[in-house]
C-alpha cells in the first residue's frame, strides 16, 4: 500500500528498501506522542497500541529464558493481533499511508 507490490522494476527495488526499514523503537516512541496519535482515526490508534503491546510480549518471548506462556493466553494474543490488523485495514488508505510515513520516516529538524 505504501510502495506498491514487489512485482517488477522500480517497485521491486523500493519494496526491497522498505521491507525491513521499520525501527521498532522509533515506532514505539512515535506512538507515545498523544497529540499526534489523536489525529489518526480510532482504528489506527488501536493498532498502534496493539503494536506496542505485542512488541513487548515478543521481546519477553525472545529474550527472557524464564518466560512461560499459557496456550490460551497466546491464542488470545493472536486473536487480538488479527483484530488490530483487520481494524487497521478498515481505515482509509490515506490514513494508513500517513501512519506508515509517521512511524517509518524521521522528522529532520
Amino acid at each position: 500500500m505504501f510502495i506498491g507490490g514487489a512485482s517488477n522494476g522500480a517497485n521491486k527495488i523500493a519494496w526491497g528498501q522498505v521491507y525491513r526499514v521499520l525501527e521498532h523503537g522509533f515506532a514505539k516512541s512515535q506512538r507515545q506522542d498523544q497529540a499526534k496519535m489523536r489525529l489518526f482515526p480510532q482504528q489506527i490508534q488501536d493498532f498502534a497500541i496493539a503494536f506496542v503491546t505485542m512488541q513487548a510480549k515478543r521481546h519477553k518471548a525472545d529474550y527472557d529464558p524464564h518466560a512461560r506462556f499459557q496456550k490460551s493466553a497466546v491464542s488470545l494474543d493472536v486473536d487480538q493481533a488479527e483484530t488490530a490488523i483487520a481494524d487497521f485495514q478498515a481505515a482509509s488508505v490515506s490514513d494508513r499511508r500517513t501512519f506508515a510515513a509517521y512511524v517509518l520516516l524521521k522528522n529532520r529538524t
